[in-house]
């Protein structure tokens, strides 16, 4: 007879409990990536909305524009403008430190009249010359001549005296006046027109959002490319360039 080999006691780990311990540590890893996955799913689906978000808040401010009773007449400046920078919300203060700004949107008119689809841009000052009291507002701009829209189609553009163009602020009168009566390379709307009598734009610089631009048409398009060439379409803007074409 064969001698009986030594066999150990101890009993081998079963499947069960091996792959019990093994799905536990997956559960909590799972558990850990789910607890930040909702920040880092915003993240990722809040990409690309900030632009529509801004584009539709240029919308509801163009609506704003249109109801404003101390516009007036003077709503021919669309009729005669070669383009529009909205900025749907100036902020003072946050924007950054010590400063007003805000985010907006250019858009040019074409030799039919139809409005190109919308550049992305920052405006920032040092001051606005925002009243106490008052935190935010609406701005149109209304981009009247060659000379001014070039400027705007600049990397940077100062706008100021120094830049050779003349800057309007409708006030209180802006009922009275009529667009023909008006001149200025811009011409600027302020949904707080009474608190911002002392508003004004010299000093301010406004440069241009490229990674907006890039997210919103999913490639890289300069600001020349979208409003003068045309190159690049996204159909969420349509609403904000039909509510500007009605304004006549």
């Amino acid at each position: 007879m064969m001698p009986v080999s030594h066999i150990s006691t101890a009993a081998k780990p079963s499947l069960q409990s091996r792959v019990i311990p093994a799905a536990l540590s997956a559960l909590m890893v799972f558990g850990a990536m789910t607890a930040t996955a909702p920040h880092a799913l915003a993240a990722v689906a809040s990409h690309g909305t900030d632009q529509s978000n801004l584009v539709e808040r240029a919308r509801v401010t163009v609506d704003d524009l249109r109801k404003d009773k101390e516009f007036g007449n003077a709503r021919e400046l669309m009729k005669r403008a070669k383009g529009v920078l909205i900025v749907p919300q100036l902020i003072k203060g946050g924007f950054f430190v010590g400063g007003e700004g805000g985010d907006a949107v250019l858009l040019t008119r074409g030799p039919n009249g139809e409005f190109s689809y919308p550049a992305f841009y920052t405006l920032g000052s040092a001051s606005f010359g925002l009243q106490i009291g008052v935190e935010q507002a609406e701005l149109v701009l209304f981009i009247m001549s060659d000379k001014a829209l070039s400027s705007v189609l600049q990397d940077e553009f100062k706008i100021g005296a120094q830049a050779g163009l003349a800057v309007v602020t409708l006030g209180s009168t802006a009922e009275a006046a009529t667009g023909t009566s008006m001149s200025g390379d811009i011409i600027v709307w302020s949904s707080a027109s009474g608190a911002y009598a002392g508003l004004t734009l010299n000093g301010s610089v406004l440069k241009p959002r490229d990674s907006w631009n890039e997210a919103y048409y999913g490639k890289p398009e300069s600001v020349s490319a979208i409003v003068s060439a045309r190159s690049a379409k996204n159909a969420d803007a349509d609403g904000l360039r039909k509510n500007l074409a009605t304004i006549r």
